[in-house]
């Protein structure tokens, strides 16, 4: 079997009829749809909550305490929920954990309408949320490569579709919750994202393919090896040290990680706190702000687009460092140098376009190097430490202005990503990433012809 990202033939044996390739189309489509529903009404909700909680308090730190029990809860237990996901089948976790976000957000405007939604119970609501959408999109993205293989399409082209599809979810989510919002307040927001989760849930539950998205069976080659040999299922601590084991025995997806989690920290340093005070002391103003991110988000788009054809007949490593050359240390510098406002959008421009590439390289590496059985653990711990500096970055960027002044904590955010980004590339396992120098990989993503008829029937 070849590898996943080698062509169109990738996957399942198609049936001579026409109903394999029904289902493989279906596949791809119908997990796409609910992901698209589920990111957007997350997205309407991040406009509508936030505005609910300071209309009815009138206070922003009780707001910014809203947003940390939402967001903690979503981190820890995606990190630990992938034991669950793997034993359990994503199918399964998706729908349910769907339909639990969908009772908790609409429990916000019922309890508020029935006087009974003190401010401690919201914080406990919004817990919920954040706690079920971790394995909810940890599911939805396990099941990309199982997609791909029944859309006999390569896995660069499956998760640049997953790609576009999350940045179109935010590009059209934002604007269309603060309209939302404007003109029938924030509580219709957060009924929107209820019925945006339930659809969702739907969607999973009837959209995908019969015998999609199930744990891998006990015979399945795809097993881990502890798990194969047990004629006992393992436990659920023993399930998630797996993960750890694994991920310590594969050098380039742990770089991988640790340079993400790092550049995850320097991007939230400056959309938090760098980037508005660049536009405040610049007398941009905040329009400046959301110019220059739309345009890094409609050229994200387009990148991701052309990614999403032609990104698995192109050299991984090359395209991976030049993208994050173009989306890294200029956004930092062009801000630092104090350029005039089109210098910055054509900065901005040129860096979403090259980060539209990454996604899609990254997504392959992670499912072509993990056993399916093992993709909700793995991706769970990946995920968890890739976003663990984020909430950091706002706090060191603040501290770099007060300490240093603007401009120097903008040129020490560009030289770190920088460094970060390019000298990393310089380690050996980072070689790996060209497919032609490991001849005769066959990913252990790409699933056995009968194991998947067998799930089917």
């Amino acid at each position: 079997m070849t590898a996943a990202a080698s062509g169109p033939t990738t996957g399942p044996v198609a049936d001579a009829g026409g109903s394999s390739r029904e289902r493989g189309a279906r596949a791809l489509t119908g997990l796409l749809a609910a992901t698209a529903v589920a990111l957007t009404g997350t997205r309407v909700s991040t406009v509508a909550l936030p505005w609910f909680v300071l209309v009815t308090t009138g206070s922003a730190t009780q707001t910014g305490l809203v947003a940390f029990c939402e967001m903690t809860p979503y981190v820890v237990v995606k990190a630990l929920a992938g034991p669950l996901v793997d034993r359990a089948g994503p199918r399964r976790i998706s729908s349910i954990t769907d339909l639990v976000s969908a009772a908790a957000v609409g429990a916000v405007p019922l309890l508020h309408a029935l006087g009974l939604l003190s401010f401690p119970l919201l914080l406990a609501v919004v817990a919920v949320v954040g706690a079920a959408r971790g394995p909810g999109d940890l599911a939805k993205h396990v099941m990309v490569p199982e997609a791909a293989e029944r859309g006999r399409v390569p896995l660069e082209r499956a998760t640049g579709l997953s790609g576009v599809t999350e940045r179109l979810s935010s590009t059209l989510g934002l604007p269309t919750g603060g309209i939302l919002v404007a003109l029938l307040g924030p509580l219709t927001g957060l009924v929107v994202n209820a019925a945006c989760f339930a659809l969702a849930a739907l969607l999973v539950a009837l959209a995908l393919p019969r015998g999609m998205g199930r744990p891998a069976p006990p015979e399945s080659p795809e097993r881990p090896p502890v798990e194969a040999s047990s004629g006992a299922e393992p436990g659920y601590w023993r399930r998630l040290g797996e993960g750890f084991v694994f991920l310590r025995g594969e050098p380039l997806l742990l770089a991988v990680i640790v340079m993400v989690g790092i550049t995850n920290l320097l991007d939230a340093a400056l959309n938090t706190v760098l980037l508005p005070v660049w536009a405040d002391r610049s007398g941009n103003g905040p329009a400046a702000i959301g110019l220059s991110n739309g345009v890094l988000g409609a050229a994200a788009i387009a990148g991701s687009l052309l990614a999403a054809g032609a990104a698995h007949r192109l050299p991984r490593r090359a395209v991976f460092f030049t993208g994050f050359l173009l989306v890294g240390a200029p956004r930092f510098l062009v801000l630092a140098a104090d350029a005039p406002m089109w210098a910055v959008v054509a900065v901005f421009a040129v860096g979403g376009f090259g980060s539209g590439f990454l996604n899609p390289i990254l997504g392959a590496i992670a499912f072509e190097r993990v056993p399916r059985a093992l993709l909700g653990r793995v991706n769970g711990l990946g995920d968890a430490l890739a976003w663990a500096g984020i909430p950091l970055g706002g706090l060191v960027a603040g501290a770099a202005v007060a300490a240093f002044g603007l401009a120097p904590a903008l040129v020490a955010g560009g030289v770190a990503y920088f460094l970060t980004t390019n000298l990393a590339g310089l380690r050996p396992e980072w070689r790996e990433m060209d497919r032609s120098r490991r001849p005769g990989f066959r990913p252990v993503a790409c699933a056995d012809a009968e194991a998947v008829r067998a799930a089917e029937r």
